[in-house]
C-alpha cells in the first residue's frame, strides 16, 4: 500500500500532519506569516486538504498554537517533577532553566505562543499557563508573592534568550533567583561583617 493511500484512509493522521506543519511554521516564521499554502507545502498535502480540515486560517492557527501549548505542558510537567524531586531551590530551578535554554525548540515555541498572545486575547490563557504552573510549584515552598516574582524573572530570562546569542549564565540565574526567593538570607550574606571592637 502506498503512503498516499494510507494517508487518505487515515484522516486523523493527515490532520495531525497539517497541525504539526503549521506549528513548525509558526515557530519559524510567526503566526502572522502563516498561510494555508505554506502549511500544505510543509505537510506535503494538496492545498485543499488544509481547508478540508480547517475551514479558516484562524481555525488552523488555533489548532497549531494548542499543539505548541501541549508541548509546553509536557515540558512543564517534566520540570515540575524534577524541581520537586531536587527540592524547590534557586540552584535546582536555575539548573533546569539553563538546560531549557539550550533547547532552541523550547525557546522558539515559547516565543511563538507569547508573541501571538500579545495580539490575540484568545491565546493569552495558553501563554499564561507556563507562568501559572511555575508559580504553582514554587508557591508552596516560598509563598505566592515570591513565586510570582520568580515566574516574572524566568519569563524575562526566556525572552533574553530570544535576542542574545548566548543564554544567561546558570550562576547568574541561580543568584538572581536566590535574591527573589530568599532575599533575607542573601541580604544577610551580602552585608559587611560587623567591625571588631577588640
Amino acid at each position: 500500500m502506498s503512503e498516499g493511500t494510507r494517508r487518505r484512509r487515515d484522516p486523523e493522521a493527515r490532520r495531525r500532519e497539517i497541525v504539526a506543519a503549521a506549528s513548525e511554521l509558526i515557530v519559524e516564521i510567526g503566526v502572522d506569516a502563516l498561510t494555508h499554502r505554506k502549511v500544505a507545502a510543509r505537510a506535503g498535502v494538496p492545498l485543499g486538504a488544509t481547508t478540508q480540515y480547517f475551514a479558516t486560517l484562524d481555525d488552523l492557527r488555533d489548532a497549531a498554537l494548542r499543539a505548541l501549548a501541549a508541548e509546553v505542558d509536557e515540558r512543564i510537567e517534566i520540570t515540575r517533577q524534577a524541581v520537586i524531586a531536587d527540592g524547590v531551590t534557586p540552584a535546582g530551578i536555575a539548573r533546569l532553566i539553563h538546560r531549557a535554554l539550550e533547547d532552541a525548540r523550547t525557546v522558539q515555541a515559547d516565543r511563538a505562543v507569547v508573541t501571538a498572545a500579545v495580539h490575540d486575547p484568545r491565546v493569552r490563557e495558553l501563554a499564561r499557563h507556563w507562568s501559572d504552573e511555575v508559580v504553582g510549584f514554587i508557591a508552596p515552598v516560598h509563598g505566592p508573592d515570591r513565586a510570582r516574582a520568580a515566574a516574572v524573572f524566568i519569563d524575562g530570562v526566556l525572552w533574553h534568550a530570544q535576542i542574545h546569542d548566548e543564554p544567561l549564565d546558570e550562576a547568574l540565574i541561580r543568584d538572581a533567583l536566590a535574591g527573589i526567593l530568599t532575599p533575607d538570607s542573601v541580604t544577610a550574606s551580602a552585608a559587611p561583617a560587623p567591625a571588631r571592637t577588640d
